[in-house]
């Protein structure tokens, strides 16, 4: 049999496995290429996993296509079975924790589940805490996180491959106020972004950007960007990457405009999640570094992207975009899709696969030394 059919095989079997609560069969990991040193597991079986959070000592991961949202108790390195905390909601990809609580978008809506640590047993009912969000389901599931200033930042992704939306709407990232429901637009011209990050010194923020389709097989770029200022307009829909016009909206606004972005990513790569790595278990030329989970692309005549990649940085400058991992995509079968990186609590890199239905723990082992 081809070893395409073989993969695509062992994937069907494991993603049906977990869905009828049967043990899912091993995934194919010694496919799976690092560098020199590292050492990838699964940490635990999660259908359709997206977006990730730590708590205290829980790991939570949103889904899109399950509407659930899950726990994975955490200790001495070690996941515990992963439970269902909150279900029956709208593409729950993002999840994030602050005091206690546990904060799930649900495209419109945001949900808090309070003092969810304490109760994994016997969930809470989700509570409102807004549902000012649009509804349009186009690029309408988000990725939220905490910022530095408390207030928690969601992405509101254009409700269309290219058009020109109101800025106040859509193509943007906010910063909602939780106790208030107050909603401020910070980065505008921002197409999709499903991932983001704050710089470890600076405090500034950092996302990733999915750049339009049907422009061809190499353009546009993903983008990495960075944020030095509120209000910032990132380009979307007039010009993509540093230079590149669009052919539709590009006459009416020169990129020289916009901010450019830190790096451009491969094209279609489909860039979601992304994480400065600030642990201590990887060696120091990791430390600072910005991974990135590359879904993978679905409109391109030969696959890209299905991979966790890595910018280096010196200051805000990119001086290198390489790959980390590798080996998901096999010739054009695919039996994995990287959807979120963290860096779990002892250093080690966590990625959540929503077509495989895991979460993988990437760890320096120092064998290689």
């Amino acid at each position: 049999m081809p070893t395409r059919i073989v993969v695509f095989l062992l994937a069907l079997t494991a993603l049906t496995a977990c869905a009828e609560g049967q043990p899912p069969e091993p995934l194919p990991l010694a496919q799976i290429r690092l560098p020199p040193g590292f050492a990838i597991e699964v940490l635990a079986r999660v259908p359709s996993a997206r977006g990730m959070a730590l708590g205290r000592s829980t790991l939570f991961v949103g889904t899109r296509a399950e509407g659930k949202v899950y726990a994975i108790p955490l200790q001495d390195g070690r996941a515990g079975t992963p439970r269902v905390v909150a279900e029956g909601l709208l593409e729950p990809v993002g999840v994030a924790f602050r005091d206690g609580d546990l904060y799930v978008s649900a495209v419109s809506r945001i949900w808090r589940l309070p003092k969810i640590e304490s109760r994994l047993d016997a969930p809470p009912r989700p509570e409102l805490v807004t549902d000012r969000y649009p509804t349009e389901r186009h690029h309408g599931w988000k990725f939220i996180a905490f910022g530095p200033d408390g207030a928690l930042y969601v992405p509101v992704g254009a409700p269309c491959n290219i058009c020109e939306p109101d800025p106040e709407r859509y193509a943007n990232i906010t910063r909602l106020d939780v106790k208030t429901g107050r909603i401020e637009v910070v980065a505008r011209g921002v197409r999709n972004s499903v991932g983001f990050d704050w710089h470890p010194q600076t405090r500034e923020l950092w996302f990733t950007d999915n750049g339009r389709d049907w422009m061809g097989d190499d353009l546009p770029p993903d983008e990495l960007n960075r944020l030095a200022r509120p209000g910032q307009h990132f380009g979307y829909p007039y010009c993509h990457g540093d230079t590149i016009r669009d052919p539709d909206f590009g006459a009416k606004r020169r990129c020289a405009e916009f901010t450019p972005p830190v790096q451009n990513l491969g094209p279609h790569v489909a860039a979601l999640g992304m994480r400065f790595y600030t642990g201590t278990q990887f060696p120091p030329a990791y430390r600072g570094a910005v991974f990135i989970a590359e879904h993978g692309s679905w409109n391109r005549s030969r696959k890209i992207g299905y991979r966790v990649s890595l910018v280096r940085l010196e200051g805000n400058r990119a001086v290198a975009y390489e790959d980390f991992a590798t080996g998901w995509l096999q010739g054009e079968a695919v039996w994995g899709r990287p959807a979120d990186v963290q860096v779990a609590p002892d250093g080690a890199l966590l990625v959540s696969d929503d077509h495989a239905g895991a979460v993988y723990r990437i760890r320096y082992t120092k064998a290689a030394q």
